[in-house]
């Protein structure tokens, strides 16, 4: 049997995310439900933002005694910021030998990443670290189970050249790790390739891939202020519609990997919610979506339905860029 990859992610943390209930607690949790599927490198990343000038006002150089203190501040609070995150990722369950150290200094200790845009500091990190995904956390005011993209969420899942993995608001995840991949999918090109990241996430876990499509109020993405006509026949009319679409996706998945279990599930509700709730999660549940149409190529960028799969997702969502 052929040994299995290794999964590079690089997790974004910043400072205070060690508190119980905050955003770093609910990736190390996912982290660590990852970890038992299959090894993983994991490197925390804290992005220290640069607030201080670079210069005098005049135009010259900042006061050297200035620079160096916050230059030490910035080791320090690195150094604190990362100790943090390594240490929740092993409360969490991730084996040590998961995690990187990611020490970047000539002294063998962590350097500060100090940037004016974290998001732009996070791309380069992980680019750096040669990492397959980024994870980020929610906003730590978010429904419990579900995903708010706070600003640098938002950010990234609307440019990261790299998929985004994003972490539920306290997740109920399951002790075996994940245990099934389900992939949102309606034959366009940027659907297609969230089924090739899918069916091979699948086939690494050795888990079944499942294959769902959503149908909020039959006609529309909203709801609406006037009744559709004949809705519960245009509803029958598009569910038959998504099984062929779900069918030629089962024959997709199975050309790229001949061997995988693949299932299919169609939700219909009301609104997102009652659609995606149609369908039944487990807790070993992993979510692929793909990105819209209308963001660069390679890159991540979710339109208003899949902004709409994040907010109601029960489980962990894998954002495929272009």
């Amino acid at each position: 049997m052929a040994a299995v990859s290794t999964t590079r992610i690089l997790l974004a943390w910043r400072p205070g995310d060690g508190a119980p209930g905050s955003a770093g607690a609910d990736t190390a949790a996912v982290a660590a439900w990852m970890s038992r599927s299959g090894p993983l490198s994991i490197r925390p990343v804290c992005v220290i933002p640069r607030i201080w000038p670079e210069s005098s006002g005049g135009g010259g150089a900042a006061d050297p005694d200035i620079l160096d203190r916050v230059t030490d501040w910035a080791h320090a609070e690195t150094a604190a910021c990362l100790e943090d995150a390594r240490t929740a990722l092993r409360d969490a369950g991730v084996p040590e030998g998961y995690i990187d150290t990611g020490a970047s200094g000539s002294d063998g200790t962590d350097a500060p990443l100090v940037s004016h845009s974290e998001t732009t500091a996070l791309i380069t990190a992980a680019t750096d670290f040669g990492a397959e995904v980024i994870l980020i956390g929610s906003r730590d005011d978010a429904p419990e189970g579900h995903f708010r993209a706070g600003a640098t969420a938002d950010a990234l899942l609307h440019c990261s050249p790299l998929p985004v993995l994003v972490a539920p608001h306290l997740p109920t995840l399951s002790s075996h790790g994940v245990t099934r991949v389900s992939c949102a999918y309606v034959d366009t090109e940027q659907s297609q390739q969230a089924l090739r990241h899918a069916a091979d996430l699948a086939t690494r876990c050795s888990v079944p891939l499942r294959l769902v499509a959503f149908s909020p109020v039959g006609a529309t993405m909203y709801p609406t202020r006037v009744p559709l006509p004949d809705s519960a026949d245009a509803l029958e009319r598009w569910r038959t519609q998504a099984e062929a679409i779900l069918d030629r996706g089962r024959n997709r998945a199975l050309e790229r990997h001949p061997g995988l279990e693949v299932q299919t599930g169609v939700g219909v509700g009301d609104d997102w919610a009652g659609a995606i709730g149609d369908l039944r999660w487990k807790k070993g549940d992993l979510l692929v979506v793909g990105s819209s149409v209308l963001g660069s190529f390679n890159r991540v960028f979710i339109g208003p339905s899949t902004n709409q799969i994040l907010r109601h997702s029960p489980a962990p969502v894998f954002v495929s860029a272009v």
